[in-house]
């Protein structure tokens, strides 16, 4: 059996006058939290006119989002992370993991993905506000394409 790989569509609302984020989440149907999370908002009364809210994630076929980053290592699919890959396109991930912050290495990354990567990468979607299975640490496409892994020479 063959499986598609896919990727996260964002959709955002400008706040109008009156609204208010039970109305907002009920209309994109999800939820207040929800909307908090993705839109970092501390306190669900407090929201502006003219604001853009984060509202919705739905998937689709990665042959209908847009282009890798330019000089960017392009999405390998979650396939090519559970084949426990050795590769310099790990040793990259791993340096943009450092450069950003999230590194759990006990020493200099290597090129086989293991668990270090993985809980380095799960600190990298921690980063982006995703939570529980969104933040285990196997890579997406959305984070993938944030992280902007360089492409080798």
């Amino acid at each position: 059996m063959s499986t598609q790989q896919k990727a996260t569509q964002e959709t955002y609302y400008t706040v109008k006058a009156g609204d208010n984020l039970t109305t907002i989440a009920a209309h994109y149907h999800t939820t207040v939290k929800q909307v908090q999370t993705w839109n970092h908002i501390a306190d669900a009364n407090v929201i502006h006119v003219g604001q853009q809210l984060l509202v919705s994630k739905s998937e689709q076929p990665e042959s209908q989002t847009t282009q890798v980053p330019q000089g960017c290592v392009p999405f390998p699919g979650k396939g090519w992370f559970e084949s426990m890959p050795n590769s310099p396109i790990i040793v990259a991930m791993a340096y943009r993991l450092i450069g950003e912050g999230c590194a759990s290495y006990s020493g200099d990354p290597g090129p086989w993905w293991n668990d270090e990567h993985r809980r380095s990468y799960s600190n990298w979607q921690r980063k982006l506000n995703f939570q529980g299975s969104e933040a285990d640490g196997m890579p997406g496409r959305t984070s993938w394409d944030r992280l902007r892994v360089p492409a080798g020479e």
